[in-house]
């Protein structure tokens, strides 16, 4: 049986509408919770892609509550989920869904995870929602800009790359690919300081409070791009996707910041690059 958020209630009717920022709210309150729970009474992982990659009955749980609570509430919305969930939108919606980003943190026992989901309209990114439980920090992202545990978080100061630490996520195979470590190599040299979370949403979401000054990453699924993007964005930030060197490269941050680190990625040239 699929576990699902309990039907909204409205005395005249037997199902009111819930409007989207507060049903992705909800959404991944309850899927950290869940997953928070599960972890509680134990759990196993199975390796993915690498020994890093990990995936837990946590994950999957999790994104089932996601997925039987979107096909209630939201009949004909697509969704995309990182453990695998597949729906075609009917109208132009869909939901992208990440219930434990950072499974060998969360495993860990470490802080760095979080629930994320976002919502886009006819291709259009609208809404972004990240609940990150060993914070206590409930992140929404609209047209109304960014909010954190309700309270709008202030526009990015608009710092300098040098003045900036830049966060991202390395794999073991990452440092022996030339194209990956030209590049982060310019960029680190012309940055403050280097972070490595081992969650990009927890860290999109630094980046929205002007924790991270920068944050990049190379062939980034949409999962670990549009929640955590949102935030940014609904916070004065300026993200970009450039592609270079045969990647796709994400930038998040202020506007200097990415413009900055823009320049030094297109900098960056040599043999390695594939026709």
């Amino acid at each position: 049986m699929d576990t699902v958020l309990p039907p909204s209630k409205d005395p005249a009717s037997p199902r009111a509408v819930v409007d989207d920022i507060d049903l992705a709210e909800q959404l991944v309150t309850r899927a950290a919770s869940l997953a928070s729970e599960l972890r509680r009474q134990g759990l196993t992982s199975e390796r993915k892609t690498s020994n890093a990659d990990l995936v837990s009955a946590a994950d999957r749980a999790a994104e089932d509550l996601v997925r039987g609570t979107l096909a209630r509430e939201r009949v004909g919305d697509g969704l995309l989920g990182e453990e695998g969930t597949s729906s075609d939108s009917r109208n132009g919606r869909l939901w992208i869904v990440d219930p434990v980003d950072g499974t060998f943190n969360f495993l860990s026992g470490l802080a760095s995870w979080c629930s994320a989901v976002a919502l886009q309209v006819d291709d259009e990114l609208v809404i972004g929602a990240v609940h990150r439980p060993e914070l206590g920090e409930t992140w929404l992202a609209d047209a109304r800009g960014t909010r954190v545990n309700g309270k709008r978080v202030a526009p990015l100061a608009d710092r300098p790359l040098a003045d900036s630490s830049v966060a991202t996520y390395v794999n073991p195979a990452d440092m022996v690919d030339p194209t990956v470590v030209a590049v982060m190599t310019g960029m680190l040299d012309s940055a403050a300081t280097v972070r490595i979370s081992g969650s990009g949403t927890c860290d999109l979401a630094d980046v929205a409070a002007g924790r991270i000054g920068l944050w990049v990453q190379w062939d980034c699924d949409d999962w670990d791009w549009m929640p955590g993007r949102a935030l940014v964005e609904g916070a004065g930030g300026r993200t970009e996707v450039i592609e270079h060197l045969g990647r796709r490269w994400h930038l998040a941050g202020s506007a200097r910041a990415v413009g900055e680190a823009s320049e030094v990625l297109r900098t960056v040239t040599g043999p390695w690059i594939q026709p």
